[in-house]
């Protein structure tokens, strides 16, 4: 799973399932005038809330997780799992609503015994409506849709036909510890070659090895308009869309076409690479 693919909303649905799973070991409901040794049941004491409430919020929060992370997820009936969490998460805040309301189950309260709503109900009542509302409105809202792990951000490139700043990385740079080219003047402050005499020429320093022809180099292109990205493994359903004015990392060329890595960590093959833009 690639959690950079996650949203802020997916982060929502987690800290609200978590916030579910601790409700579910506070009392549902309290009496009046019980003594503190009274047996108080939990979520996992009563079947209905804990099938109803706890367990199918967990397993929404799940489902609509393991739907964003996975750059495949599996298919129910035909259907993606992110749909069905999501349903999941509304029976869920539903249930717990009914228990509010009815905390004791049916409990006989013909005793005049004055029963009110745990701890437990309460924080399962509100842990469900964040977990249903973050499950239907993370596609909707652009807050909620930004990612969860921003992605680290790619060194600005070089403007068409502007040459590059030299330092260390660049074509053409002066790496530390090479010599003056030949023919060139020493720069103030650089000694002469141990064993040269002032005045004489310096050696050209040793021919660095080049790469093997055919060898591929990672570097950022970018898009001039928006195109599919599809999966490795050749299926026809793109896993992502490059957007024009974002760049993206090419790391592996496969005949005319390339395996590009996103933002988030995805990496898959973009088909079309006419009118890229290298950077």
């Amino acid at each position: 799973m690639n959690i950079r693919s996650l949203t802020r909303g997916d982060g929502v649905v987690i800290g609200a399932a978590v916030l579910l799973l601790i409700a579910s070991f506070l009392d549902i409901y309290s009496i009046d005038g019980a003594p503190d040794s009274a047996d108080i049941p939990n979520a996992w004491g009563s079947g209905p809330v804990l099938l109803s409430v706890t367990l199918a919020g967990i397993i929404a929060a799940a489902l609509i997780v393991v739907a964003r992370g996975l750059p495949q997820a599996p298919k129910v009936a035909g259907l993606d799992l992110g749909p069905f969490g999501v349903a999941f998460a509304v029976f869920a805040a539903w249930s717990a609503l009914g228990n509010v309301f009815d905390p004791a189950g049916g409990f006989d309260n013909n005793g005049g015994v004055d029963i009110s709503v745990g701890t437990g109900l309460i924080l399962s009542l509100i842990a469900t409506l964040v977990l249903a509302g973050a499950a239907i409105a993370t596609p909707l809202v652009p807050a909620l849709k930004g990612p969860l792990v921003p992605a680290p951000k790619p060194a600005a490139p070089q403007p068409y036909g502007a040459q590059p700043q030299a330092g260390y990385g660049y074509p053409g740079a002066q790496q530390p510890g090479q010599g003056q080219p030949f023919g060139g003047q020493p720069q103030p402050g650089q000694g002469q070659p141990f064993g040269a005499q002032p005045g004489q020429p310096q050696q050209a320093p040793a021919p660095q090895p080049q790469p093997p022809a055919g060898e591929f180099s990672p570097f950022w292109f970018a898009v001039p308009v928006a195109r599919p990205l599809f999966s490795e493994d050749g299926s026809p359903t793109p896993i992502a869309e490059l957007a024009p004015g974002t760049w993206y990392l090419a790391v592996e060329q496969r005949g005319p076409s390339l395996v590009a890595q996103t933002q988030d960590g995805r990496r898959g093959v973009l088909q079309d690479t006419s009118g890229i833009q290298r950077g």
